[in-house]
């Protein structure tokens, strides 16, 4: 990532990635210090200043990690071409306002970017705190509830480069070697080795299982895409946790008393629910099945009937959607990564500082929102738009109103659901990784576009700083597959007594 300098690319983060991390640092910077929303603004000419290694740029360049050594500068300059000098100039003439005179880095935007930041937030940490590993942790919405219930998190892994970044840059009190990139099968045993001397007290994570839909149950748990399901079994066996927690699809059901038996097998007592999200306070009908398992003689359905026993209060789809501004379809082809005032920018001002609500509140602990990431409506064409515009909330792709128009009028009965308007006043229907597709089955109730991802992490009730990175459509794919970080932290605090 960006705090550990340019040495990190190729073994940490790609090119692409590096550049496009920079790009955000040089937009939060001009965002919060200027106001202004147009890049081009940026275009100002260099000074002599930034061609020495001295001098008070360079303090914040290595307080934030983007240099590490005096040969990194050089090797800078050649990897950001003509944005060098635009970054150099804003960092210049903002650097120390930002780094140097002002110490309250909680409330500095760039935060989560700065290797200096990172650091004192590790050495912050509680020593005795429960240790948490997070396997198929994805961008960390399961981590992020334990991390705020006063879980120490001491490694987490996927396979995917894009969510292991947006996990990074999120979950600074993670040191970045504890960080792994990789397929489990191929990291397992350099993962036992790294934690050989510092059992965790839990094993948390959610594999990926697509076949977890087909109807006989012995096809289901021999299914190859299924095999990640018992990758984190093994796991599990070589790290001897106290507790393990594995949250997956609702269709996992069909094979949970073989799932049992496998944890049995490696000596765990575990049971299982279905829990809907929307039951603890998450504005959303979201069913996944929740298996906790542990090897230290505690009930598991004691767990599951305190966790289901706590009464949380019931948000709605406009909780989670008020205070962001309002926005427009992107009327242009291929270009996600455009910023726009009419559709959206990846970051931009907030223009509702100040303004909350009781569910806001929570996901953001109320803490001031000064900036606001991935809020950027998706390109539609003129049909889709047409049939957003007539639609009502709670309509289907089966609605009179768009009769006229629907495409998929003589296979209605297969995609009813192709359209769908939200309703504000209902808890929103459960957000997917379909969304990197489109946004059609998410349409805004009171506006002719799909939701951005910004809205959809809000219904998975991340925090509003929690950003995504990596390309427009992958965000989607990120939000859609996580765990909701409120539904985390109940179920860390519900065991937090036990472990």
């Amino acid at each position: 990532m960006v705090y550990r300098g340019i040495k990190s690319i190729g073994v940490d983060v790609s090119k692409r990635e590096f550049l496009r991390l920079v790009d955000d640092i040089l937009k939060i910077i001009t965002l919060t210090v200027t106001g202004k929303l147009n890049r081009e603004e940026l275009s100002v000419k260099p000074r002599s200043l930034f061609h020495g290694i001295v001098g008070p740029f360079n303090r914040p360049l290595y307080r934030m990690g983007i240099i590490v050594d005096e040969t990194d500068k050089k090797e800078l300059s050649t990897l950001m071409g003509k944005t060098y000098e635009k970054f150099l100039e804003r960092f210049t003439e903002f650097g120390e306002t930002i780094c140097i005179n002002d110490p309250k880095c909680e409330v500095c935007p760039l935060k989560k970017f700065c290797a200096s930041y990172r650091n004192d937030i590790r050495k912050s940490l509680e020593p005795n705190t429960p240790t948490v590993v997070d396997l198929f942790c994805g961008a960390g919405g399961m981590s992020l509830g334990f991390s705020r219930e006063g879980y120490k998190i001491i490694l987490a892994n996927d396979i995917d480069e894009t969510s292991i970044n947006t996990y990074s840059l999120n979950h600074p009190e993670v040191e970045e070697d504890r960080i792994i990139k990789g397929d489990i099968r191929e990291v397992m045993v350099h993962i036992t080795d790294m934690l050989r001397r510092k059992q965790p007290d839990i094993v948390i994570g959610g594999p990926p299982c697509q076949g977890f839909s087909m109807a006989n149950r012995q096809r289901l748990i021999d299914d190859p895409r299924n095999v990640l399901y018992k990758d984190f079994v093994e796991v599990v066996k070589s790290l001897k946790p106290k507790f393990l927690i594995m949250e997956n699809v609702k269709g996992m059901k069909k094979v949970a008393p073989q799932v049992i038996e496998d944890f049995q097998r490696i000596g765990y007592e575990a049971d299982y629910r279905v829990l809907n999200a929307r039951d603890f306070s998450v504005p959303q009908n979201r069913e996944r099945i929740i298996y906790i398992g542990n090897r230290v003689g505690t009930e598991n359905s004691e767990l599951f009937d305190k966790l289901e026993s706590e009464k949380h209060s019931t948000f709605l789809l406009r909780h989670a959607l008020e205070f962001l501004r309002p926005l427009k379809a992107s009327r242009e082809r291929n270009s996600t990564e455009k910023d726009s005032t009419t559709s959206g920018s990846k970051i931009e001002l907030n223009t509702n500082i100040g303004q909350s609500n009781a569910y806001l509140d929570i996901i953001n602990e109320f803490t001031p929102q000064y900036l606001v990431f991935n809020h950027k409506a998706r390109y539609n064409n003129d049909r889709d738009i047409e049939i957003f515009g007539r639609m009502k909330p709670g309509d289907r792709s089966d609605s009179d109103r768009i009769a006229d128009i629907m495409p998929y009028k003589s296979r209605e009965h297969i995609f009813k659901d192709k359209y769908y308007k939200l309703k504000m006043e209902e808890v929103s229907k459960t957000i997917t990784a379909h969304m990197k597709f489109d946004c059609n089955m998410y349409i805004h109730p009171e506006q002719a576009r799909g939701l951005t991802p910004r809205e959809a992490a809000r219904i998975q009730s991340f925090p509003d700083d929690f950003i995504f990175t990596g390309s427009f459509t992958r965000t989607y794919m990120q939000i859609g597959n996580s765990v909701p970080p409120i539904l985390a932290r109940e179920i860390a605090r519900v065991i937090k007594e036990y472990v």
